[in-house]
């Protein structure tokens, strides 16, 4: 399977909107709809290649700051049945 690696700015969060988010039981976001903004992105085939490619990202200063964080996302495997199928878009 294989893997993306994002490292991510975070965005901030006034407290009444987490307050809100709170009181009705849902979330603060959304990153389906609105995913935070990219810094840098890194594919990798094998989960252990992944996890290690996040840990050497995970040691930037904003990210140690809290600033950024990293997120090891699974890719699909492409579908050998259909011509055309894999997740690059090709």
């Amino acid at each position: 399977m294989r893997f993306l690696i994002v490292r991510t700015d975070i965005r901030a969060a006034a407290d009444v909107d987490i307050a809100a988010a709170w009181a009705r039981g849902g979330r603060l976001r959304d990153e389906t709809s609105t995913p935070e903004p990219r810094r840098q992105i890194v594919h990798a085939e094998e989960r252990d290649a992944a996890l290690l490619l996040a840990r050497a990202l995970a040691t930037v200063g904003a990210v140690r700051s809290g600033k950024q964080r990293v997120k090891v996302l699974p890719l699909a495997e492409p579908d050998p049945r259909r011509p055309g199928s894999d997740d690059r878009g090709s």
